[in-house]
């Protein structure tokens, strides 16, 4: 069964929100077997609304559509569609009844307009929303399936995955689902590890082998169509289990999370503490730590010494390291040992990462952007030093520093 997706709203169009929606639709369609072909976006407007309408209608079994059902004006899908299909807008009464006692509720006068929230086309039907007003609606026009959804995601995601995809399984023949496994990688770039995967790339069939990347992270999807989780993992062994004989070192993960996700339960589970000092990074490398729960039980803390004078303060790099004739210099591997190291003195901690470079756009002292060391001092063990040199721009190179960082992190870890 083929769908469309087609998202109603000027705003996205302007980028003033982003599309989450059609992300979480298509992973849910996917889930039952529904191939996603098309994603559309589209203003709000009447005469092009009803073009996508129309387009959509034509090359897909299923058109979905989120947002324009809200009491505005601008708001048109339910309108148009009408229209296209040639049936009337009704009232649906509960709807209409949770309304009226919503705002009763809160002593507020409902206006007129709020009717609009309770129609639905006749012949239709509904798709209860548990967290917002606006009904939703499913009804199928000349063998294409329509179902209209909210926009906001908290009245989206509830009214799909428990009305909607029940409604479209009664739709359903023998569709087999998709069933997807994640590999994440890291320290490896998106076309190196391409360039070691191209033969079971270009001969690919089922599963399918589809990569791609995100600033410091690569990901494998596997893919096939089964029955069942079991079925789907037997028909993925092979080439999972090929794809880890070449790129094991690099694999972290077998769900998609991040690689701090993974750090944080390996450092939490081995009950081991971390500290970090952060130079070029800024504090990106602590936040993406303290963004996980429960970092807390094992992360210290971090310490952002930019300065040269905070350096030498804080952690006691010499200034005859930082600075003058001949030095090393803040962004060396000097530098970088003496930070970690007094990591370990000063907060008792069992790990010490430090982070020092040029991010850009400009040189420093003479030494050129993307220039990054990170050092890993640990107790009882000898000090490493690991120089990157980076490509991109100011941000790109932070993040992939901090990623880096976390990545050799997960090594030490790993052998431990």
């Amino acid at each position: 069964m083929k769908a469309e997706i087609v998202a109603v709203g000027t705003e996205l169009l302007l980028g003033q929100i982003v599309n989450t929606n059609a992300q979480f639709i298509s992973r849910e369609c996917a889930a039952i077997g529904v191939d996603i072909y098309f994603q559309t976006v589209v203003g709000d407007n009447e005469q092009r609304l009803l073009a996508s309408l129309k387009l959509a209608a034509s090359r897909a079994d299923v058109v979905i559509c989120t947002g324009g059902l809200g009491p505005t004006q601008d708001d048109l899908t339910k309108d148009v569609l009408a229209a296209y299909v040639g049936r009337q807008l009704i009232l649906h009464e509960p709807s209409m009844n949770a309304i009226t006692q919503m705002f009763q509720s809160r002593g507020i006068h409902m206006v007129e307009s709020n009717r609009r929230q309770a129609l639905m086309l006749e012949g239709s039907d509904p798709l209860h929303n548990e967290t917002g007003l606006a009904v939703g609606v499913a009804f199928t026009f000349e063998g294409t399936h329509f179902i209209l959804l909210p926009g906001p995601p908290k009245e989206m995601k509830p009214m799909f995955t428990k009305y909607a995809i029940p409604w479209l399984r009664t739709m359903m023949k023998d569709e087999v689902p998709l069933y997807s496994k994640m590999l994440k990688f890291a320290g490896i770039g998106e076309s190196n590890l391409e360039h070691q995967l191209i033969d079971l790339i270009h001969a690919q069939s089922d599963p399918t082998i589809a990569p791609y990347a995100k600033e410091g992270e690569v990901t494998i999807r596997l893919t096939t169509r089964a029955h069942s989780a079991e079925e789907g993992e037997s028909k993925l062994f092979a080439t999972e289990q090929e794809i880890r004989n070449r790129l094991g070192q690099h694999i972290y993960a077998d769900q998609d999370v991040p690689i701090e996700t993974v750090v944080v339960k390996m450092l939490e589970e081995r009950k081991l503490s971390l500290a970090v000092a952060e130079s070029c990074t800024g504090g990106l490398l602590s936040d993406l730590i303290t963004s996980i729960p429960g970092s807390s039980n094992s992360f210290l803390g971090g310490i952002i010494c930019y300065s040269n004078a905070l350096k030498h303060k804080l952690l006691g790099v010499p200034m005859e390291i930082l600075e003058g004739e001949g030095a090393p210099g803040a962004v060396s591997s000097e530098t970088a040992v003496i930070l970690a190291e007094s990591l370990l003195t000063s907060t008792g901690s069992d790990f010490g990462i430090s982070v020092t470079g040029v991010a850009g756009p400009g040189t420093s002292e003479g030494k050129p952007v993307g220039l990054v060391y990170i050092g890993f001092a640990q107790k009882n063990a000898e000090t490493e030093v690991i120089t990157l040199q980076l490509s991109g721009n100011r941000e790109s190179i932070k993040h992939r520093s901090a990623k880096s960082a976390l990545y050799h992190l997960w090594k030490q870890l790993k052998e431990s």
